[in-house]
Parts: C-alpha cells; sequence; structure tokens
C-alpha cells in the first residue's frame, strides 16, 4: 500500500515538475479584460521639466498595488508609437488592466512603469503631419529627454532603484525602435530591452550592437517581437538574425498577427513577466509560438 502511495506520489511530482517548466506562449483568453475583487494599481500624471525641449512634459506613471513609499522599485519605461502620445498605451492596450491582472496571479515582480511622450518637441501632440521630418527627429531627440531629463525626474520624485539592473525599456512600432536605439546605445542605464514591432527607425543592427561581447555581458533580457503579418516584419528578423550570428542571447518572439494591439498587448504580458528576475537563457527559444526560422 505504502508502495502505491510512493509511486502516486512520485508521478505527481514528475507531472507537476514538467508544467512548471513548460513556458506559457502566449496572453490567455481575458488577460486585457478587468477583474473585479481584485487590487489595482495607480495611474497618475506627472510634468517634468525638460531642459532637451526647453518646457514642461507630461508623462503616466503606473504604480503597481499595495505600493508604498517605503519601498524601493524597479522601473519599466514604456515607448508609443508615431501616431500617439504618452496616453496612447493607455487608450489602446490598458496596460493597467493587464499589469493589475498578473499582479493579481502573483506573476509579476513589483515595478513602477513610466509611459512618456516619446516626441520630444514643443508641441508634442501627435497632430498635424506626424510624419512631418521636425515631429520624426523628435524621437531620435527624446534619447537626450529620457536620460537627462526624465529619467532624473522620476529617480528624484518616487522610491526607484537606480542602477541599470533595475531599469527597462520597451515599446511599440516607433517606439520599440527607440527602445532598442536607446536601450542598447545605453547599456549603462538599461539591462532589460523590448522591441515590440520595431519601426524602421530601428538602428541597423551593427550599428544597434556594435560590440556583441559587451552585450551579451550586461544584457539581462532583449526582446523582439512581431506579427507575421507585420509589413515592419523585416525590421525585427534583421535583428535577430545579426544577433543570432553573433551569439547575442536574446528572445526572438513572432506571433500571428499584424501591426496592431493585440500584438503589442501580448508583447507587454509576455516581456512584463520576465523583467527584474533571475532568467535561464537557454530557454530564450522556446517562447515563439510559431517557428522563428520560418518567416523573415
Amino acid at each position: 500500500m505504502n508502495s502505491s502511495k510512493n509511486l502516486l506520489f512520485l508521478l505527481f511530482f514528475i507531472v507537476w515538475q514538467l508544467h512548471a517548466q513548460q513556458i506559457e506562449k502566449e496572453a490567455p483568453s481575458g488577460f486585457d479584460q478587468a477583474r473585479d475583487g481584485i487590487s489595482h494599481g495607480k495611474i497618475d500624471t506627472i510634468n517634468y521639466a525638460s531642459k532637451t525641449v526647453g518646457n514642461h512634459r507630461k508623462a503616466l506613471v503606473y504604480t503597481p498595488p499595495g505600493f508604498s513609499k517605503n519601498e524601493k522599485y524597479p522601473v519599466l519605461y514604456l515607448l508609443h508609437g508615431i501616431g500617439g502620445d504618452e496616453k496612447e498605451w493607455l487608450k489602446g492596450g490598458h496596460p493597467e488592466i493587464i499589469l493589475d491582472n498578473l499582479y493579481a496571479d502573483g506573476k509579476l515582480a513589483p515595478m513602477i512603469v513610466i509611459m512618456p511622450n516619446g516626441r520630444a518637441m514643443k508641441d508634442d501632440s501627435a497632430s498635424g503631419n506626424i510624419m512631418a521630418p521636425d515631429k520624426v527627429q523628435a524621437f531620435a531627440t527624446f534619447e537626450q529627454d529620457l536620460l537627462n531629463d526624465l529619467i532624473p525626474y522620476v529617480e528624484n520624485n518616487y522610491p526607484v532603484l537606480t542602477n541599470r539592473e533595475n531599469r527597462a525599456i520597451a515599446g511599440l512600432s516607433m517606439g520599440g525602435g527607440q527602445s532598442l536605439n536607446f536601450g542598447l546605445g545605453n547599456l549603462d542605464k538599461f539591462a532589460w530591452v523590448g522591441g515590440f514591432s520595431s519601426a524602421p527607425n530601428t538602428k541597423e543592427p551593427e550599428l544597434l550592437v556594435p560590440d556583441p561581447e559587451k552585450a551579451k555581458e550586461l544584457l539581462k533580457v532583449l526582446w523582439i517581437s512581431c506579427g507575421d503579418a507585420d509589413g515592419l516584419l523585416r525590421f525585427s528578423s534583421r535583428t535577430h538574425e545579426y544577433l543570432a550570428e553573433n551569439e547575442v542571447p536574446h528572445i526572438y518572439y513572432l506571433e500571428t498577427g499584424g501591426h496592431d494591439f493585440k500584438v503589442w498587448k501580448n508583447g507587454l504580458y509576455m516581456f512584463s513577466q520576465l523583467l527584474f528576475k533571475p532568467v535561464d537563457e537557454s530557454k530564450f527559444d522556446q517562447y515563439s509560438p510559431l517557428d522563428i526560422t520560418a518567416v523573415k
């Protein structure tokens, strides 16, 4: 009798271990739907002085459920696309709902999320010709605004950890290109970098990662995701190919979809769970729900 119980326990333990080792490849149904009976984070608007632009600029701040000024938190900077502003994620993706649900399921490390306006110019509204040269240039200028104005403001006004290991950057489309450009270009500032459907502003791979050995040493997670039907897929695939050739650990995540919030919300769901935790690089090639060798 005891031997039968021991055998059943052993089988149960093996099945549990196998289940625990399985990687969740996509967000489940309802991941982006508000739930009753759970704790919620809070979204506030901040105004920070930008010496780079010469005026005050707005950003949104998500603080997690149970936020306490007596604790120190890591920070994710979450960037929007060329047609949006600091409210684009809020309007189109509701990250506060996605993150609240992840916290309720015990899947996230507590973090503060900053959603800035990545168009660093005095009139930073998403109005008129959003493709005008000065507006496109403003997305590149945001690198200086981010590093020299926004990050110092956040660190002076919120209880945050200030080392690179506790700072992440990610974004969608134009913001994905910014995240790869700024994150990989400032590895002394960011250890976690994510690009969702990164746009043509993404630098060529040789410029993004001119020193693969340094990237291997300093990056915790580099995430590159895109929909398989996205017309901008080549900007993600070329970066992946270069990184693979140079053996830089990264997650290349292909999913069914186009250039839209279905893909970007899933990107946030997947990427955010990796942040500010120990990672197993040996499993990086297991995340993509599609064959990453089949689509270029």
